[in-house]
């Protein structure tokens, strides 16, 4: 396997500095991961992590239920599509089971979408209880699922 060249190329500079601080990720705020049987998934997840699931919701209008597992300071949170023509049933689809999104936890997610210059898809929107989110244009990042997402009561 060749070596990319662009790791030899590549020179570390802060161009963050320059950013606001409320483009700065504080830290992982949550991960999805889109499975087919949640509750499978709940007995596999709550062993290998020692703990119980926190919470579990079922959001008709997204066609999801969903489990929260508290992993340190992130959410780990597993969904089973429930509802065939939703946007995470057509992922699960196409991709099969696991990695469907990295939420990344900032001041501001108005702050954070305008000094990363990182083109935003959609508007933004509220989330699970106080969460405020912004998703980011996925060709931007990479083919990756991020969003920033805003704790609108603080922390």
């Amino acid at each position: 396997m060749q070596r990319s060249s662009v790791c030899g190329q590549l020179r570390c500079y802060h161009a963050y500095s320059e950013m606001e601080n409320s483009a700065m990720a504080c830290k992982t705020h949550h991960i999805n991961l889109v499975v087919r049987d949640l509750a499978a998934a709940v007995r596999i997840y709550e062993r290998m992590l020692g703990q119980p699931a926190t919470r579990c919701d079922h959001l008709p209008g997204r066609g999801v239920d969903i489990v929260r597992l508290k992993l340190g300071d992130t959410w780990l949170i597993l969904v089973q599509p429930v509802k065939q023509g939703t946007e995470l049933a057509r992922f699960l689809d196409k991709n099969g089971e696991g990695f469907f999104l990295l939420s990344l936890d900032v001041e501001s997610v108005a702050g954070a979408a305008q000094a990363s210059g990182v083109p935003i898809q959609g508007p933004s929107r509220d989330g699970l209880d106080d969460w405020y989110i912004q998703d980011l244009d996925v060709e931007a990042t990479f083919g990756a699922q991020i969003q920033y997402c805003e704790h609108r009561s603080g922390k």
